[in-house]
């Protein structure tokens, strides 16, 4: 599935107050989605001594779904294509890389 057809197709599961004009409940929600993913992490290393299993993979991969839903969600609201934000970062990955700034801090090196 390609990125455009998934937000279109996800945007018609987006219940939530004030869709299409609610940039905050995606937001928030994104941002608890991850923590549910930074948990399942965390727990295998000190569960697990850091081994992901099959079970542990399966429960990670749903909640990266969730991440996904909402990172749709947000770009909706703002008018934003994924395929383009894909794009753009793959972009900006491989300038990157090609100068050699992979590593070290900052949104413009």
């Amino acid at each position: 599935m390609k990125f455009e057809e998934y937000q279109k197709k996800s945007r018609k599961t987006a219940i939530y107050p004030n869709a299409d004009n609610n940039f905050i409940y995606p937001t928030l929600g994104l941002s608890g989605e991850a923590g549910e993913v930074a948990e399942k992490i965390k727990k295998a290393i000190r569960d697990k001594n850091g081994i992901i299993d099959e079970e542990r993979k399966k429960e990670i991969e749903k909640e990266l779904g969730d991440v996904l839903w909402y990172v749709s969600q947000l770009a909706s609201e703002l008018k934003l294509s994924l395929n383009k934000i894909a794009e753009k970062n793959i972009e900006k990955l491989y300038s990157r890389m090609d100068r050699g700034k992979l590593g070290g801090e900052g949104d413009n090196r």
